[in-house]
C-alpha cells in the first residue's frame, strides 16, 4: 500500500468512527472542547501508529483503545478539572469495553450473515453499502429498474436482519 493509499484509508476510517472516538472521550471528560482536543490528539497518535493497525480489528476499539490513554494523559496533567477518579475511569473503562465486545459480536454475526447470502445479493449490498454506489448506478449495472434494486435492497436487508437476530439470541 502506497503512501498516499495508507493515509486515505486512515483518513476514511477516522472520519467515520469519529463521532464514536469522541463518545467514547465524553464519557470521562465532560467538557466537549476538552474532548474534542483529546480526539484530535488520539488522532495524531493513531495516524503514527496506523503501520500497526490489523485490518481484522475494529477500527472504532482501536482507536478508542488509545482514546483513553490520551484521556488519562489528559486527567492526569491537570491542565482542567478532573472530573472523575482513576476508579471511576476504570469502571467506565469496564462498561465501554463490554459494549465494544457485544459490536465485535454483532459485526462477526454480520459478516456470517452476509456470507449466508447468495453471492449476487452479497454484491448488492457490497455495491451499495460499501463501495457507496447509487440505485440507480446499481440499476444500470445490473440491467434492472431502480424499483427492482429497492425491492432487492428491501429484501436483502430483511433476510440480513432476520438472520442477525437469530444468531444474537443462539449467542
Amino acid at each position: 500500500m502506497s503512501p498516499d493509499d495508507s493515509y486515505e484509508r486512515f483518513t476514511r476510517l477516522l472520519l467515520e468512527h469519529e463521532p464514536e472516538i469522541l463518545q467514547a472521550v465524553l464519557a470521562f471528560v465532560p467538557n466537549r472542547a476538552d474532548a474534542r482536543d483529546i480526539v484530535q490528539e488520539t488522532a495524531v497518535v493513531l495516524w503514527k501508529s496506523f503501520k500497526g493497525y490489523d485490518q481484522n480489528r475494529s477500527f472504532a476499539n482501536w482507536a478508542i483503545g488509545y482514546a483513553r490513554i490520551q484521556v488519562r494523559r489528559f486527567l492526569r496533567s491537570g491542565a482542567r478539572r478532573v472530573a472523575l477518579s482513576e476508579r471511576a475511569m476504570d469502571v467506565l473503562d469496564s462498561l465501554q469495553d463490554q459494549g465494544a465486545a457485544v459490536r465485535e459480536k454483532k459485526a462477526q454475526v454480520l459478516r456470517r450473515c452476509l456470507e449466508d447470502l447468495p453471492e449476487a445479493g452479497r454484491g448488492i449490498i457490497a455495491d451499495y453499502y460499501f463501495r457507496e454506489q447509487s440505485v440507480e448506478m446499481l440499476a444500470l449495472n445490473r440491467g434492472k429498474s431502480a424499483a427492482a434494486i429497492y425491492k432487492i435492497l428491501q429484501r436483502l436487508r430483511v433476510l440480513l436482519l432476520e438472520c442477525v437476530t437469530i444468531h444474537l439470541r443462539e449467542a
